[in-house]
């Protein structure tokens, strides 16, 4: 693996590796790289991050969140009920994980519609996703097309 300059340092009470566990067992290409009981090094589908059990001085906020590029309805959906699991849902295809980690998870087809060249239809794709929860893909192009 290239060692890379910017890494994601995320702060836990207590379940770092637990954490690093449950990523590792949704994306492909994760591993555990090294724990040590009061930190953990892992790799998500190629990323590394280093998470610390810190105590419970620091809690996450969306001010900072994941975003998961989905090519499909099929990803939107396994990486949503994956990362949903014993966490809440928000709205537009955010969510916040068991843990208390914001995630976007969002098809490409969202780009798409909203750099479309139809203006109107970008807005009317817009509208349609600010209702969402979950993002739908069918829902979004339906609401670009008109």
């Amino acid at each position: 693996m290239t060692v890379t300059r910017i890494t994601p340092f995320l702060w836990f009470e207590n379940q770092a590796e637990t954490a690093a566990r449950f990523y590792c067992s949704i994306f492909e290409n994760s591993k555990i790289e090294s724990s040590s009981g009061m930190s953990v090094t892992f790799e998500l589908d190629g990323q590394r991050f280093h998470a610390l059990n810190g105590g419970p001085h620091y809690q996450f906020t969306p001010a900072v969140s994941f975003f998961v590029s989905c090519k499909d309805q099929a990803e939107v959906d396994y990486y949503w009920d994956k990362l949903l699991k014993g966490g809440q849902p928000s709205r537009c295809g955010w969510l916040i994980d068991q843990f208390g980690l914001s995630w976007q998870i969002v098809p490409d087809a969202l780009g798409e519609c909203l750099g479309g060249s139809d203006k109107a239809g970008a807005q009317r794709a817009m509208a349609a996703m600010m209702q969402m929860v979950k993002l739908d893909v069918a829902q979004l192009k339906a609401a670009y097309e008109g």
